[in-house]
């Protein structure tokens, strides 16, 4: 059994997790609510198995590289990041009903990658081949992953806030508004503190790489802006006193910055494009 079989095998997982999330809310159900929890832990353990499994498969091929170069090894790095983020969320606040809104995001970047992305096991250009690629590609995909977990209880919170005052049904099952806007804001801290740290490193690599520390490449350019959005929404928390739905507005536009800081910028021509 290789990597790539495991991948596909462990995005049915992700799929039937998201089934079991979203029949556990609608029926307000236990048995399938602990059933979804089961299958997204195994399917992380087999995303991280895979992954692990691809790294070694990159040495027999003689390559050698952790698996985190190409559009297809981001996006299964990334959908196992973003489970293990959100698992430990859900069992800090043994709260099963966030699953519905976080647990699709995994399933689509695995579907996304097994379509899309070409899984071939191919050699660094020489630009890649440097110790800080670990680095700066973990760090970069933990804030991402944090910022995708705060835009789905972002979308929670809009979902809880509307009529209030009549909280009753499915409405119920999600958590206070309260406690929505402070995981928002602790997942966006988390994501900006390794975002920042991976746009340090990345300006570093990228000295060692081409000979300066920023080129106002469109990733980087990207990056920025993704980096100063969510400095705003952390601003305007501790200084302005905003939360609630503002921040939830915000974390919705910084995440759709991060889905073009990801993908959009594929479109255009520069260093950092992911093919």
């Amino acid at each position: 059994m290789n990597s790539s079989l495991i991948f596909s095998i462990v995005t049915f997982v992700y799929g039937f997790s998201v089934i079991f999330y979203v029949s556990a809310w609608v029926f307000k159900k236990k048995l399938p609510a602990r059933l979804a929890t089961i299958l997204l832990i195994a399917a992380a353990t087999g995303n991280a198995t895979a992954i692990l499994l691809r790294w070694y498969e990159s040495y027999q091929l003689g390559y050698g590289h952790a698996p985190l170069s190409n559009l297809y090894e981001s996006l299964v790095f990334f959908s196992f990041v973003f489970s293990a983020i959100y698992l430990f969320i859900e069992f800090r606040y043994k709260v099963h009903t966030m699953g519905v809104i976080a647990s699709p995001i995994p399933f689509l970047a695995m579907a996304y990658a097994s379509l899309q992305a070409d899984s071939q096991i191919e050699p660094l250009i020489p630009a890649l081949q440097s110790n800080w690629l670990i680095a700066h590609v973990l760090t970069c995909f933990l804030g991402y992953a944090a910022f995708a977990v705060a835009f789905g209880i972002s979308l929670l919170y809009f979902f809880k806030a509307s009529n209030n005052d009549k909280d009753s049904g499915l409405r119920r099952l999600v958590p206070d508004t309260e406690v929505l806007d402070d995981l928002t804001h602790r997942m966006v801290t988390f994501g900006f503190l390794f975002l920042s740290v991976g746009i340090f490193t990345g300006s570093i690599w990228a000295n060692q790489a081409w000979g300066n520390y920023w080129s106002w490449d469109p990733k980087e350019t990207w990056s920025l802006i993704t980096w100063l959005i969510y400095a705003a929404i952390l601003h305007a928390r501790f200084m302005r006193g905003w939360g609630g739905k503002r921040i939830a507005v915000l974390s919705v536009i910084g995440f759709m910055a991060v889905l073009f800081t990801y993908f959009g910028v594929n479109l255009l021509p520069g260093l950092h494009s992911y093919q």
